[in-house]
């Protein structure tokens, strides 16, 4: 299909969520939208539709007017949920706060997203008035989220487009302050595009990510939304009880994080771990370990790419993890079958691989038609074919990446420079005639050893094909001599087992080259992640530089 027949059918149906939400209130009134699994609360498409319209109601009454920022600072995915679309049908901007924010991480977003109107629950409301001194004026909703209109106020309807702003979302801050990146409804539009043209209105979707982060949000919920699909939510990921939770609503399509995947493994085997109805999961960022996963739960798809809050879903591709047969039982099943979900696959122009062969590390697959891409060096200048250089793009129709970074015009600029939407990551071009693209770290990623560059993504890459290992994060730090780095490697290894420093070096002395082996080495309980499961390296580093006794980093 051209990028325009594609660009036609992603908004065939319009640009707007909630749009889709009332049409399926109206033509599928009972069929369960959401349920959410920590309060056992299940709401059809029309209660779902009531609830959010009196919240939206409420909103309104409290002054919220369209393009004024919402903010949700609140665990309950139930509640998070019904905000989003009361937020919309105000014509507000859904800002929803990380709960884990406290003091000045806290202070600093809402200061920066200064909405009308913070929606929280009992912890978030704590928090908010450990803090309120240094914060913008706003009305504070809480706890429990319950908006309440004065009676006899009407519900809100505000005419949305393509272009209205959506979402605040702020980006981890893992690596330096936060920034807010204001969406529009078409992005959301075209970030769900991607996975749900291979999905059906009798698909259901499993929801353990957190609400404020896009794949949540919007691959999952506005997903199923856009689909007239059911939807289960929960508060927070659980290994040990993964495969309950899809049993309970009869899941089929996930988004697993590479962190979940071990934790998921490591559970105790079970005759019938592949008797379970999932069989398309979305794995972020490629692991290699997806064909184990698959062939102990009978997983039949993959799916990998490129996705980022700021420039949506780019890159995809299609691990079939069983070409000659369906893994899932048929009573079982749902969705497109097999053959029909392959040749959709192939009409899109989505490059399909076998499983069970050998595949390029960091696999993102090829680039969607809706963009143009390019790998770029420093100057923005085409790198050599096949050598890493910062991954840029250029939306081919318009309001399908951010509109900006909110407060923060030099970053906007900065990031849109001659024209081209820089993501920060580095890639490479691995197959010209197909143009397959892989993963290699972020630009920060690449540390400077003995005179050449290394990707922590390698490392960590090298240290997981040690069986004993979990995860892993590759750090630099200062090297004892000169200007440029040591690396360090921290390792979580698997339930049960054992590994000492002696082994883990016989090992990289095998598998890696030696500018590449670790410097220093140290085993952890758990690495610390945030709540998206993004490893915080900065924690470890802050820790070895402290052991080493190095206090300031340098320059």
């Amino acid at each position: 299909m051209t990028p325009q027949a594609i660009f036609d059918r992603m908004i065939q149906d319009g640009d707007v969520v909630l749009d889709r939400l009332d049409r399926h209130a109206e033509d599928r009134p009972d069929k369960l939208f959401v349920h959410h699994g920590d309060s056992d609360t299940g709401l059809s498409y029309a209660a779902f539709r009531d609830r959010a319209d009196a919240m939206a109601a409420g909103l309104a009454a409290l002054g919220v007017a369209p393009g004024d920022h919402v903010a949700v600072h609140s665990r309950d995915a139930l509640t998070t949920a019904v905000a989003m679309f009361a937020i919309w049908r105000a014509g507000g901007v859904f800002a929803p706060v990380n709960y884990n924010l406290t003091g000045d991480f806290l202070t600093y977003q809402l200061a920066d997203t200064a909405p009308k109107v913070l929606i929280a629950d009992a912890a978030g409301v704590a928090a908010i008035a450990a803090q309120r001194a240094g914060m913008p004026d706003f009305v504070l909703v809480g706890p429990g989220g319950d908006v309440e209109a004065p009676e006899g106020d009407t519900v809100p309807r505000v005419a949305l487009g393509p272009f209205s702003p959506a979402a605040l979302i702020y980006t981890s801050g893992t690596t330096g302050p936060a920034k807010g990146v204001k969406l529009g409804h078409r992005w959301i539009n075209q970030y769900c595009f991607n996975p749900r043209v291979l999905n059906t209105a009798e698909d259901v979707m499993h929801c353990d990510l957190p609400l404020y982060h896009v794949g949540g949000a919007f691959s999952l919920l506005a997903r199923a939304a856009w689909l007239g699909a059911s939807c289960g939510l929960w508060d927070r990921f659980s290994a040990t009880t993964y495969w309950d939770r899809i049993a309970s609503l009869g899941a089929s399509v996930t988004t697993l994080l590479d962190v979940m995947v071990p934790h998921v493994m490591s559970q105790p085997e079970r005759p019938d771990d592949s008797a379970n109805t999932l069989n398309k999961i979305h794995i972020q960022p490629y692991t290699p370990r997806h064909h184990a996963f698959a062939e102990r739960f009978g997983i039949d798809f993959m799916t990998v790419g490129f996705g980022q809050t700021e420039s949506g879903s780019s890159f995809s591709a299609i691990i079939d993890e069983f070409p000659d047969r369906q893994a899932t039982p048929a009573a079982l099943w749902k969705g497109l079958s097999k053959d029909d979900y392959r040749a959709t696959a192939r009409a899109l122009g989505r490059p399909l691989f076998d499983g069970a062969t050998d595949l390029p590390k960091g696999l993102m697959g090829a680039p969607s038609p809706l963009f143009e891409v390019a790998v770029l060096d420093d100057e923005d200048s085409p790198v050599a074919e096949g050598q890493p250089g910062q991954f840029c793009l250029r939306p081919r129709f318009p309001g399908l990446i951010l509109q900006e970074y909110i407060n923060k015009p030099e970053a906007t600029a900065k990031v849109l420079r001659n024209c081209w939407f820089h993501t920060g990551d580095a890639i490479r071009r691995i197959d010209a005639e197909s143009d397959l693209h892989a993963f290699v770290d972020r630009m920060g990623g690449f540390f400077r050893v003995r005179g050449e560059n290394v990707s922590s993504f390698e490392v960590e890459s090298a240290m997981l094909r040690l069986p004993e290992v979990r995860a892993a994060a590759a750090i630099p730090v200062p090297a004892r001599a000169g200007e440029e780095d040591d690396i360090a490697v921290f390792l979580e290894l698997e339930a049960g087992r054992t590994l000492d420093e002696a082994a883990v070096r016989a090992h990289a002395q095998a598998a890696m080259p030696r500018y590449m082996q670790p410097q220093y080495i140290r085993f952890v309980a758990a690495l610390p992640v945030t709540p998206t499961s993004k490893i915080e390296k900065y924690k470890l580093r802050a820790a070895l530089m402290a052991e080493l006794g190095e206090r300031e980093e340098r320059a």
